[in-house]
């Protein structure tokens, strides 16, 4: 039995012809090439999950739902950390890699779950090319318990040391922060959750949510 979904989780399985009337026909070539769909954060029914599916073009995004019971395969950004194929990319001078092959063994220290998101982590998960010399390196870091301030700063100066630009998400039990964020000096940050985002002095303590 597969896990259940969850956000920036790879899904196989949503065929076009499962695709609402209005979805557009790049998004139905897309299935029809076998194109995993992007777990997203958002409502879904009883036995839905709330996908994305990318296109061709940066602008080819289309936000749909995938039932559970037609999931083939599912690949977290921490199955593509684990499996570490950006080793064998073609492209090893770019930023985004080069900034992977610094920081994989000093995140793995950290002793916490992480990931590779974005469109490198489509792409080594799905061997269909989406990243570029360009691309930004994202990342997803499990943050179960709370990562103080003065902790995600020392975070920030390790992804400062690795080259290109480097986005991480913190993964709180409620939702994402933005690492550089929660490193700042706002007291309130933006979490995204699966009802849309909220204004939070603590990620980890929704009762502190700021009116």
């Amino acid at each position: 039995m597969l896990p259940t979904p969850r956000p920036h989780d790879l899904l196989w399985g949503l065929r076009p012809e499962q695709l609402p009337e209005e979805a557009p026909a790049w998004a139905r070539a897309a299935l029809g090439g076998h194109v995993p769909v992007v777990v997203r954060r958002a409502p879904a029914a009883a036995g839905w999950v709330a996908v994305g599916i990318r296109g061709a073009a940066r602008e080819q995004r289309h936000a749909t739902w995938m039932r559970l019971s037609e999931i083939s395969r599912l690949v977290s950004p921490e199955a593509i950390a684990r499996a570490g194929r950006w080793r064998q990319h073609g492209q090893p001078q770019w930023p985004a890699l080069r900034a992977l092959n610094q920081l994989a063994p000093r995140l793995d220290a950290l002793g916490l779950a992480w990931g590779v998101t974005g469109s490198l982590g489509f792409e080594l998960a799905s061997g269909i090319a989406a990243a570029h010399a360009d691309s930004d390196l994202d990342l997803s870091l499990g943050a179960p318990d709370q990562l103080s301030r003065a902790e995600a700063r020392a975070l920030c100066v390790l992804l400062d040391e690795a080259p290109g630009r480097i986005d991480l998400q913190l993964e709180t039990p409620h939702g994402a922060v933005a690492l550089r964020e929660w490193a700042g000096e706002s007291p309130r940050v933006l979490l995204k959750t699966q009802n849309g985002p909220l204004l939070v002095r603590d990620p980890w303590h929704l009762q502190q949510v700021a009116a």
